[in-house]
């Protein structure tokens, strides 16, 4: 048996004939911090997708806490805690601030649990709380993405999964979200990065895996993976 949070094993997805994931493997342990790296239409997204059964795998598996995910629905997956900050942000935008981090605890029956992880998401991100009642469509990219990290968190995730948190955002609004993250990680919670700034997740990360044509090319300790000369060539810019 394995000890990790999460565990995926020989995962294989497809979108309708095209195979996407070609048994991609990897493990997130309790307390860590794991990059995925790789170039466009390597299958990052996918993967995180996948594990969270968005896209129904076609064969492999995924294990969460010792429970397979397999066959489970998106949102029974939330209840366990695995849970996904998607690509692109998806915040409600006709919605306001205070409404979009609600629907993040919309499984919750805890109300004052919710209230303190309010508070929470309040002081790692004080401008959702200052602008509470704005329309989140008026945000900018940045401020979409720490309202999409808060409303991850108020689903009281045990392993946070976050696909390009630095897309399109402004440079010092990614170095805030990337100090929440380590913050986070601080505190406990396990998390996956999936990220197209190789060097900043590297850099973030404990363990790392590069993702190439839907399997993994190289996997390591992310110290190791910086110095690497291939990975340097092919996604570090040296």
């Amino acid at each position: 048996m394995s000890d990790a949070l999460l565990e995926v094993s020989d995962l294989h997805a497809s979108y309708g004939p095209i195979k996407v994931l070609r048994g991609v493997s990897l493990r997130v342990h309790e307390g860590e911090i794991v990059s995925c790296i790789g170039s466009n239409g390597a299958g990052k997204s996918t993967t995180l997708m996948s594990i969270c059964q968005v896209v129904i795998p076609t064969s492999g598996d995924v294990r969460f806490a010792g429970e397979s995910m397999i066959g489970l629905r998106p949102d029974q997956v939330l209840q366990r805690g695995l849970v996904q900050v998607p690509e692109g942000r998806r915040v409600f935008a006709r919605m306001t601030i205070r409404e979009n981090l609600s629907m993040g605890a919309y499984l919750r029956q805890d109300a004052a649990a919710i209230q303190r992880d309010l508070r929470h998401v309040h002081e790692l991100f004080p401008v959702l709380a200052e602008r509470a009642s704005q329309l989140a469509g008026t945000l900018s990219g940045g401020e979409q993405q720490m309202l999409a990290i808060g409303r991850a968190l108020m689903s009281k995730p045990r392993l946070l999964m976050m696909d390009e948190p630095s897309m399109g955002i402004a440079p010092i609004l990614v170095t805030r979200i990337f100090a929440a993250i380590k913050q986070l990680n601080s505190e406990g919670l396990s998390v996956l990065l999936v990220e197209q700034n190789a060097h900043a997740a590297l850099s973030l990360s404990k363990r790392g895996y590069v993702l190439e044509t839907g399997s993994v090319g190289f996997e390591g300790a992310s110290s190791d993976l910086l110095v690497d000369p291939r990975i340097r060539s092919a996604y570090l810019g040296d």
